[in-house]
């Protein structure tokens, strides 16, 4: 028997390997001889599940072990493999390292899928402003979990030569998707927006509308402002660090705000006085008029309500001031990777929403084309 108490932990521990798949795990037993027996329960299993891979023809790979030879032959090489490393391990998680490959079936899959789909966003119960976060999207369960694990059984099919049987039919499992719509921002609505807003708050919104930051990620502290290397990093999405360059504007946004606050970078002008306790929605402070306090995510919300309303700006929510700058910048370079770093996009899947720009660029390339061509032949004509 093989049976161990690691350091850190009160039970014993199996570690075994069976048709050259490791197993190892907790017993969960502090009781030697019961953690003998699990030990060979475990084993029985494990010889059992070899068999029937055998028989199938798909080998004994575990999940543990194939997430193991995937992450070392291709996650670690992805350019997102931070994510591919945080949805194999989901994935391990969810099944156990020595759940058979071949032993997962649809009904496996689905119940995969609702799992992840009863998990909240961002991998947050609460948003800033107190409310339950929502639950993650169609897209992200497609792409982080059915996505990852059918590509697993696809290298295990095509590299390892491994083959499934009764492989899950995955087409049967792929969420709709509803399509995001990409709102960009006329000349005339920006105007309107520009004068619509008050003059304590059209630093913030000036920095939004440079930068394509989310909302939560817009409540800025100085210690996130590095003037040195030029970067501002903060959380984003996902616990992701999300880095932004200090861009001359950005810079021209910021510098006049030091000496406002000395953690926060945008503050608001208090127009009234309000006692400490007092039922106004907030942190239950009081507030003096004319001090400048921190401008909160309610406290943004609410303001860009207010802002749009003014202006007579219709369809438009605070999110989509991301898409109009990923189309505009998308414009200028003409290149998908520079808008996916701008964006902190995890997968530049996510960036090619914006792809319709370049179809545009195209166009007008073509329309150019056919107006030089002929002017090039009437020429050639008069000539003759």
């Amino acid at each position: 028997m093989s049976v161990y108490k690691p350091k850190n932990s009160p039970y014993y521990h199996f570690d075994f390997v069976v048709g050259g798949v490791r197993f190892h795990g907790s017993s969960g037993s502090q009781n030697r001889r019961e953690a003998e027996n699990r030990e060979k329960i475990e084993k029985e299993r494990a010889r059992a599940a070899a068999k029937r891979s055998a028989a199938s023809g798909a080998g004994p790979w575990t999940i543990g072990a194939a997430v193991s030879r995937y992450w070392l032959e291709v996650g670690q090489l992805h350019a997102n493999s931070g994510s591919t490393d945080t949805d194999l391990a989901r994935l391990v998680d969810y099944f156990g390292k020595s759940k058979l490959l071949v032993d997962i079936t649809d009904g496996d899959v689905s119940a995969l899928i609702q799992w992840r789909r009863a998990q909240p966003a961002w991998g947050r119960d609460e948003r800033a402003d107190g409310e339950p976060m929502k639950m993650v999207s169609a897209a992200t369960v497609n792409r982080s979990t059915t996505l990852v694990l059918k590509k697993i059984f696809t290298r295990a099919k095509r590299t390892w030569r491994y083959t499934f049987p009764l492989e899950p039919i995955w087409r049967d499992h792929w969420l709709s998707e509803p399509k995001e719509r990409v709102r960009e921002l006329r000349k005339d609505e920006g105007a309107a927006i520009t004068l619509a807003t008050r003059p304590d708050y059209e630093p913030i919104f000036a920095f939004v509308r440079s930068t394509g930051l989310r909302l939560e990620e817009c409540i800025l502290k100085w210690s996130e402002v590095d003037w040195q290397t030029g970067w501002i990093s903060k959380p984003g999405k996902g616990g992701r660090m999300v880095k932004t360059a200090i861009t001359t504007t950005v810079r021209d946004i910021l510098l006049p705000l030091r000496g406002h606050h000395s953690e926060y970078v945008f503050t608001y002008e208090a127009s009234r006085a309000r006692k400490a306790g007092s039922s106004y929605k907030g942190d239950g402070k009081p507030r003096h008029k004319g001090f400048r306090y921190p401008i909160t995510y309610n406290g943004l919300k609410t303001q860009w309500k207010r802002i749009r309303k003014a202006a007579g700006v219709k369809d438009f929510r605070f999110h989509d001031f991301r898409h109009d700058l990923a189309t505009k910048l998308l414009r200028e370079t003409g290149n998908l990777k520079t808008v996916q770093k701008a964006l902190s996009h995890a997968d530049i899947k996510t960036t090619t929403r914006y792809a319709h720009v370049l179809d545009e660029e195209v166009a007008s390339a073509m329309e150019a084309l056919g107006r030089n061509r002929s002017l090039r032949e009437d020429v050639n004509d008069d000539d003759d």
